[in-house]
């Protein structure tokens, strides 16, 4: 076993960060591609970046469904490894990889086939957005397989400890997108000027060199766990467990994708800017929830590990540290939304009209940051006791809420289109408190269970004093 990190003993504050700081790294180079493209596309004009926004709907759909390869590869190789069996781990990883291939081929071939049929939803305007967004999608469809077995690598990687690692793979393949996107976007020197097409084509080389890495590092130079994929058989167990864990994880990922096409379809009511605005404020916002969502999956991967330990005062102290550290964050964000809300979105937008209303998108999603934060760390603790089911019911239930209140708030007499946005943010307020209330409630029980089960001379002397007192 090689390069790998025993998340079971050792200061909890310093291995948090230490294991979150790559993946954040990690996350906001995924945001980074986005943006790169929102950026030098929104010199284009607002509409290559309203084809852009509306093709990344369905790329958003299908990275939600291969979550269950990823969150399966997390849990399963971190549990593993608590219970110290590098087999099992290895077992994991070979099966997430086998399902992850099958997935992204399937929706690469559905994409490719359908894509005028699924950029119709969005009753885009007939010509150059619709045109674009077609062709941007089915070029990045040809690239799935690369873009969707990526995030599985790197699952494996998070549930070994070490985050690192992916980190500075996908950093080649940011540094390669950023490059390549004015070349064939603008056709500077020998290249052709292709607009949204050359954004699309240099997603897809900048995700083939990264997979290209992963295949080298992981399967040949095997530097974390031997995965011996020549020893794969498919095992029905495993396969089964696999997406036990990530199934819930997908099917609210996937619904979440679907019920913000909707909203999408809601706001086309006012045309192509407020798409360009809402695509440009989310790639913006993305910079609290996947920073966040690095913390929540460094809490994941911790927490798996100590769960296999059967550690779960490590797991209190983890998830309280981690919170701790996702609300100061939250705040920051909630602050240079409000203040600089005009300077973050004129990098992007420069007109006025759409300027204006991206200020008061950033405005509005403000109010929300902490809690949103606070779900998705909440998230993390879950997943990593391997309870993916109530994260995902609480997701499901107040985004898919989001529909009706949009649809009651948009009312002219209401909020008109704003309150279309005004319905994401609060619902994200609700499944804050929702998912910490929930996540205190099974940590009160389980804490409670193992302080009973465990010998006093093994818990720490305030606690053992507590105990003491308590029984007198």
């Amino acid at each position: 076993m090689q390069k790998t990190n025993d998340l079971t003993t050792g200061p909890i504050f310093k291995q948090l960060v230490k294991l979150a700081i790559p993946i954040i790294g990690t996350s906001l180079m995924q945001m980074a591609y986005n943006l790169t493209d929102m950026i030098w596309l929104g010199r284009l004009g607002s509409e290559a970046v309203a084809s852009v926004g509306s093709a990344g709907f369905y790329i958003w759909l299908g990275m939600s469904v291969l979550l269950i390869t990823r969150i399966g590869a997390e849990i399963g190789v971190s549990q593993s490894l608590g219970k110290k069996d590098p087999e099992e781990a290895a077992r994991y990883a070979r099966h997430s990889l086998f399902w992850a291939l099958i997935l992204s081929i399937f929706i690469s071939v559905i994409v490719l086939a359908f894509a005028p049929q699924l950029m119709g939803v969005f009753n885009l305007s007939k010509g150059t957005v619709e045109d674009g967004a077609i062709g941007y999608l089915r070029i990045v469809s040809v690239g799935f397989i690369f873009m969707f077995m990526n995030p599985t690598f790197q699952g494996i990687y998070n549930g070994v400890g070490n985050s690192k690692l992916p980190f500075y793979y996908l950093l080649v393949g940011l540094g390669l997108n950023m490059v390549l996107d004015p070349l064939l976007i603008f056709g500077i020197t020998i290249f052709p000027e292709l607009g949204t097409n050359g954004a699309a084509i240099a997603t897809v080389i900048a995700q083939f060199v990264v997979f290209i890495i992963f295949i080298i590092r992981f399967v040949i130079k095997k530097e974390i766990i031997n995965p011996e994929l020549r020893q794969f058989k498919l095992c029905k167990e495993i396969s089964r467990n696999l997406f036990k864990l990530g199934s819930p994880v997908a099917m609210e990922s996937s619904l979440f994708a679907v019920f913000a096409l909707i909203l999408a379809r809601m706001i086309t009511k006012w045309g192509d800017m407020p798409i360009a605005v809402q695509s440009v404020g989310a790639q913006i916002e993305a910079l609290s929830w996947m920073t966040s969502s690095g913390f929540a999956t460094a809490l994941g991967a911790f927490t798996g590990q100590n769960f296999g330990a059967k550690n779960w005062e490590r797991i209190r102290k983890g998830y309280f540290t981690t919170l701790g550290i996702g609300v100061f964050m939250g705040t920051l964000v909630t602050v240079s939304f409000f203040v600089f809300g005009k300077q973050i979105f004129s990098l992007f937008l420069k007109e006025a009209e759409p300027l204006n209303m991206g200020i008061t998108y950033l405005k509005i999603l403000a109010v929300s940051q902490v809690f949103m934060i606070m779900e998705i760390i909440t998230r993390g603790a879950f997943n990593g006791i391997g309870r993916t089911i109530p994260p995902s019911i609480i997701g499901i239930i107040f985004t898919g809420a989001r529909v009706p209140a949009a649809y009651v708030l948009s009312f002219e007499k209401v909020l008109g289109m704003f309150g279309i946005w005004w319905a994401i943010s609060l619902s994200s307020v609700v499944k804050g408190l929702v998912s910490l209330s929930w996540f205190m409630i099974v940590l009160r029980k389980k804490s409670g269970k193992s302080r009973k089960n465990t010998p006093l001379s093994l818990l720490p002397n305030r606690l053992r004093q507590q105990i003491i007192v308590d029984k007198e």
